[in-house]
Order: structure tokens, then sequence, then C-alpha cells
């Protein structure tokens, strides 16, 4: 694995880390792969109930891929930040994006890839491709639409408005902004929170929301997945936790 990611595990919570801060975790074509190669091995793991993404130092989340590999050496037809963005979105598991400073070009997309993005008062983000000649990749340009709708989405990528945090949680970009202080305490607290609740749920209904948001839902599919919850150990533990009055456990079966 590449000192460029680091990845840490307690319990059935994953993070990842973004380890480039001196260059503002940019993400060149090798590293691209190697965090897209873990995220899509750690799908597996059904054990897993949150997946957080985060970046190293305090400056910038990440500043999206590094340009010195973009041109006649890019692999266009097999986009690697593309594969990246996809596996996070894709991920079974609820996805937690901790952005610890700003954002810019493809680092907006591993964000929106995420389920929930956290920022912190101070930050900014822009995304400069047509500055450079360059054509966004379509997967993030419809992520984005769907993310933040059509009207912010052209202001960014057309445009090359800079959004401050104000305006990236007014869009939608931002679920959360908290100040820099109450950071860390509060991406804690938000991943414990999720990881309580019954994987089997969870990762159902995530699910069908993106399927629902993407317009391909199949609903007998979907009934599946509400029978297997309804047929579970996790809803006989809600169901005990109700009568007895406390926090249920699950156990994910």
């Amino acid at each position: 694995m590449s000192e460029a990611l680091l990845v840490d595990r307690a319990a059935s919570v994953v993070k990842l880390t973004l380890n480039r801060p001196e260059k503002h975790n940019a993400l060149d074509v090798p590293t691209m792969c190697d965090v897209a190669e873990v995220i899509e091995r750690l799908a597996e793991d059904r054990a897993i109930r949150v997946l957080v993404l985060t970046g190293a130092g305090g400056r910038s989340f990440c500043s999206g891929a590094d340009l010195s590999g973009v041109g006649d050496q890019w692999p266009w037809d097999d986009d690697p930040l593309s594969r990246l963005s996809n596996a996070l979105e894709h991920f079974p598991g609820a996805t937690v994006c901790a952005l610890n400073g700003s954002v810019y070009g493809g680092g907006t997309d591993v964000a929106m890839a995420c389920d929930f993005r956290i920022g912190q008062t101070g930050q900014r983000m822009f995304i400069p491709p047509a500055r450079f000649g360059i054509h966004y990749q379509i997967s993030g340009l419809r992520r984005a639409v769907g993310r933040i709708g059509l009207g912010p989405a052209k202001r960014l990528y057309l445009a090359g408005e800079t959004f401050d945090a104000s305006e990236m949680k007014r869009v939608g970009f931002l679920d959360h902004l908290v100040e820099p202080a109450e950071f860390d305490a509060f991406v804690a607290g938000y991943v414990a929170e999720i990881a309580g609740m019954a994987p089997l749920a969870v990762r159902g209904m995530k699910s069908v929301l993106n399927a629902v948001a993407r317009g391909d839902l199949d609903e007998e599919k979907a009934l599946l997945g509400v029978h297997a919850c309804i047929d579970s150990e996790d809803f006989k533990e809600g169901q005990r936790a109700i009568a007895e009055r406390r926090k249920p456990v699950f156990q994910g079966r």
C-alpha cells in the first residue's frame, strides 16, 4: 500500500486518510488506483458499517487529480478518478467524508460520492478543469447535478466560481458545517451514531435511495431487502430494546 493512503480500523469503522499534505492531498494515478482497490476490497467485508474518508493536514482535504499526470498519458477511457468515486458511491455501508480542509477539482467528486459530508468554517472549494481545457468526467458531472442541482453545478464547472464554506452548506454540498475546534468531536459522534444503527437496514435503504436518485429502482428486489430486515435477528433485537427501554445492540444478521 502506498504511503499516500493511511488505513485505520476500529471495530466496524474504517478510516481512510489521504496522506500527501505537502501536495494538498492531490491524487496521482497510482494513488487513485490504490484507494479504489482498497475501497472495493473493503466493500466485501460486511462487518464494516461506516467508511470515513478524510485528509492529512489542516489545509486541504483533497486538491483533486495531480495535473502533472493529465495529458497524453492519462487513461481517459479507464478514468481512475471515476473508478475511485464510483467505488465510494457504490460502497454498501455508510460513507462519511470528513473535510479537514478546502477541496478542489476532482476532490469535490470524491467527496460527493460519499453519503455524508462534514465540513468546517473557513474552507472553500472550486473546480478548475475548464480553465485548463479539460472536460470533467461524465460520472462526476452526473453526481454533481444529483447532489447539488444543475444551477450550482454550472456555477462550479462552467463559471469556475469559488464557494466559501457557507455557500458549500447552502447549496447542499455540505450536510453539516462546524467550527474547526468542534470538528473532530462532531465527526466522531456522527460516525458512532451511524455505526450504532441496524446495518442491514442502513445498507438496504442506502441501496434503494441511490437507485431512486438514479431512476433505476427495482421494486421487487427492494422488497426482498425489506423482508430480509423483518426476518432478521436485528429486527428482533430492536423490538426487545423497545420493550426493555434500552439501546439496541445490532449484530448485522
